[in-house]
């Protein structure tokens, strides 16, 4: 079970816009691009990096579908308590 994780995301506010930006992605749209265009989050300006994050670090609702998830993976949408969310993973180590 890994305990570290390297995530990115886009954080918007409605479960329509994530769908949007998934089906946007299923059709080869850069990740990065479209997080620098539509995150309200900050790391917005690093294409939706979050960098490494170990267990208990980010809200439950996010945690669980990062360690539930793969390598590589896109995730989404996610509803925690600051909006939707699609996650792409980075890796998963440890």
């Amino acid at each position: 079970m890994a305990n570290k994780a390297k995530a990115s995301h886009i954080l918007v506010k409605s479960e329509e816009q994530a769908k949007e930006i998934l089906r946007k992605l299923g059709v080869g749209e850069s990740f990065e691009k479209l997080a620098m265009e539509n995150s309200l989050c900050p790391s917005k300006k690093r294409g939706g990096s979050l960098g490494e994050f170990g267990r208990g670090m980010m809200v439950k609702e996010f945690e669980q579908a990062v360690f539930n998830g793969k390598k590589g993976q896109v995730i989404g949408p996610i509803k925690t308590q600051f909006g939707w969310h699609i996650i792409k993973i980075d890796d998963l180590s440890g």
